[in-house]
């Protein structure tokens, strides 16, 4: 059975248009521009950092962020932010019974924003909480740590094939991969988002119909 389901956060729960139009304006690099080259490089199968480097040779993600923040313009995002089906679904699934994390690649000051907005959740936590970050499966193994049930009865929901569905289904989780964001768009037609994942989905609406499903399979 399916006793407790973990949501990544970036194009899983936030929209993250605006976090990346405000990088493409700090490198003073138009929107469109950006966007075109950083689903150029996810289509490639490299690293998204890629993409600064290709403005900026040399850019340094976490110096740049510092120095943002120093100007007053640290990245940031909220309410407006979340995917109009994130608070109903989360609701739903804890209406269900069961334990409802967050867990992504984050910074400490996303983890705080994330716990200020107040979403139906029992835990929130980012790699820099735990000093491991997605793809290593010892992310996934810390998750497996902080549930209150054994792998096989978590459900990991994300948007990437490489850094969420893989990793967590090679420590035992169940995975649900939904189709938004770059990842989700480009990846969708990989043999492999039809033969790892646990579900896939369009909209985060439609798990608690699917988890239900799989645990009457399960009684």
């Amino acid at each position: 059975m399916i006793r407790a389901v973990v949501f990544d956060v970036g194009e899983c729960l936030v929209d993250e248009s605006t976090e990346y139009g405000t990088w493409a304006d700090w490198l003073g690099v138009p929107r469109h521009t950006f966007s075109a080259m950083f689903g150029a490089v996810i289509a490639r199968g490299l690293d998204y950092r890629e993409t600064f480097q290709v403005f900026q040779p040399g850019f340094d993600l976490a110096d740049q962020r510092q120095k943002r923040a120093d100007a007053g313009q640290p990245e940031t995002f909220g309410e407006a932010d979340l995917y109009s089906d994130v608070r109903p679904s989360l609701a739903r699934l804890r209406e269900q019974g069961l334990w409802v994390g967050i867990a992504g690649n984050q910074t400490v000051r996303a983890g705080g924003i994330l716990r200020s907005l107040d979403l139906p959740n029992d835990m929130i936590a980012t790699s820099d909480d735990w000093g491991v970050s997605k793809p290593d499966e010892g992310f996934f193994r810390r998750l497996v740590q902080e549930a209150p049930c054994a792998a096989d009865e978590i459900l990991y929901v994300g948007d990437r094939l490489d850094n969420d569905v893989m990793p967590a289904a090679a420590v035992g989780l169940h995975t649900a991969l939904i189709r938004r964001g770059p990842w989700g768009t480009i990846q969708q037609g990989d043999p492999d988002a039809d033969r790892i994942p646990t579900m896939r989905i369009a909209a985060l609406s439609e798990l608690p119909g699917h988890v239900a499903d799989v645990n009457a399979g399960a009684r």
